[in-house]
């Protein structure tokens, strides 16, 4: 018999936007699909009165490809590192394009992954989707720490927000 653990508290966008990213490198064996359905009653509580919302959580537990996994294990571990990555990017356009990012998070929006960092090349914030991330390279640049908050572009923003 499993031991039911009860949590009253609801998971900011950033602590599942990290929950998820972890479960992405699990990739599709048993302990993923444990994962997944954890997350899934982890979110439980959250109405789906949202068609976005409602894409966007069927995004967070689904298995990423193994081509997409593999470029988010490198940002996580960059991540956890605080180090810049260079990415190889091709953008809507169809252009090609190297940068440096210094990587904060990664988030889901609709059915996309991204990651979202300060692009050097920009010198500003920006999200980059991990299909449209051709390669990335780890480097030995240290990163600045970074607040996530500040790099959610589609975090809902309450009304009592500036």
């Amino acid at each position: 018999m499993a031991t039911v653990i009860r949590h009253t508290g609801s998971l900011t966008t950033a602590e599942v936007a990290a929950l998820a990213l972890s479960l992405a490198h699990l990739g599709a064996g048993p302990q993923s699909v444990t994962a997944r359905r954890g997350l899934r009653h982890a979110l439980d509580h959250i109405e789906l009165d949202d068609d976005v919302i409602a894409t966007t959580l069927s995004t967070l537990t689904t298995p990423l490809s193994p081509d997409v996994a593999r470029r988010a294990r490198a940002v996580a571990q960059a991540i956890t590192s605080r180090l810049v990555v260079r990415i190889h990017y091709l953008d809507a356009a169809g252009n090609l394009s190297v940068r440096d990012v210094e990587p904060v998070t990664c988030l889901v929006h609709r059915e996309h992954w991204y990651l979202a960092g300060w692009c050097r090349l920009r010198r500003g914030i920006r999200a980059f989707r991990f299909d449209r991330i051709i390669s990335v390279e780890s480097t030995d640049i240290p990163a600045r720490p970074h607040l996530p908050e500040r790099f959610l572009p589609f975090q809902r923003r309450s009304k009592t927000a500036a």
